[in-house]
């Protein structure tokens, strides 16, 4: 049997409207293919659809049997055609993001979840090192699309802000500076520190903020992680300045303290970096697009 694709959908209409006339101006047809339609269809099925009365078209048992399985055979084509269609263009593949430990350990993993719930069928993989080696695995094409603190000089990268972030000065409870109501930055002269390595975008800011208000450092260790930092704090008698993501379920908890400085608040930005020939990569845009609704104060 050929799918009388067009012949089902006329009859259907007309079992609907019972109207010839109707019929063929809903379908944008003359009133003969109609009737044309519906004679090729009681020809196919052997039978008499409607009973033509003068005051209006009735139906016959058998065209009720064919209404009801004609209603069920087009719905099924659609959502066939439907699927299809979704098929060639659902998310697919995968995609690698290289995230800098401050993002990838405490702010990407939540935004995730919910784009792996929306993209199930995408498979994403998260590679986490320092901003200097995102920015490393970005050029060597080893990620799709790299989440770093700060900025990056690479000028064949695209780089856009996507977040503020703030940093904090924290210390164990017991730090004598956490028991003080106001620090000043004289304070913080002649301190011991714990900071990130080089080509840690925290670091990079550590420096920064170490060098212009000419702080004298007692004591530094250096820790890749900023877990291990925060281990180091509770549990001795050190600074540190890390991000307020990293640090707020330790403040929550009670296990850390921000020290109360009387500067204005630190901020920096987070940025996405890819290299241009990912730029059209469907699921890097997905990723990108979905980043920007997320995050408010995003910029494009």
């Amino acid at each position: 049997m050929s799918m009388y694709y067009d012949e089902l959908k006329t009859f259907i209409t007309l079992a609907e409207v019972k109207n010839f006339t109707k019929t063929a101006e809903i379908l944008h047809l003359s009133q003969p293919s109609v009737s044309l339609h519906i004679k090729n269809l009681e020809k196919e099925f052997q039978t008499k659809l409607f009973i033509r009365s003068p005051k209006r078209l009735r139906m016959t048992p058998t065209g009720e049997l064919l209404y009801d399985r004609a209603k069920q055979m087009m719905a099924l084509y659609e959502q066939t055609k439907q699927d299809i269609l979704e098929h060639h263009h659902s998310v697919k593949g995968e995609l690698k993001i290289g995230a800098s430990f401050t993002i990838g350990e405490y702010i990407l993993p939540l935004f995730l979840l919910d784009f792996q719930q929306r993209y199930p069928e995408l498979e994403l993989e998260v590679m986490i090192g320092n901003t200097k080696e995102i920015v490393e695995l970005v050029r060597s094409y080893q990620v799709d699309i790299g989440l770093i603190e700060g900025q990056t000089n690479d000028k064949e990268l695209s780089v856009h802000p996507f977040m503020q972030d703030e940093l904090v000065i924290v210390a164990s409870n017991c730090h004598e500076l956490a028991q003080k109501e106001e620090v000043t930055i004289t304070d913080l002269q002649n301190e011991t520190w714990v900071a990130r390595e080089i080509g840690s975008g925290t670091r990079e800011y550590f420096n920064h903020f170490i060098r212009s208000n000419g702080l004298k450092v007692k004591s530094l260790m250096i820790i890749s992680s900023n877990q291990g930092i925060k281990e180091t704090l509770i549990n001795g008698n050190a600074l540190s300045l890390l991000s307020r993501s990293v640090v707020a379920r330790d403040i929550e908890h009670g296990h850390l303290s921000i020290i109360r400085l009387k500067n204005p608040p630190f901020y920096r930005m987070f940025s996405y970096i890819y290299s241009p020939i990912m730029e059209n990569k469907q699921n890097v845009r997905i990723f990108l697009e979905t980043l920007q609704t997320n995050w408010t104060g995003a910029n494009k």
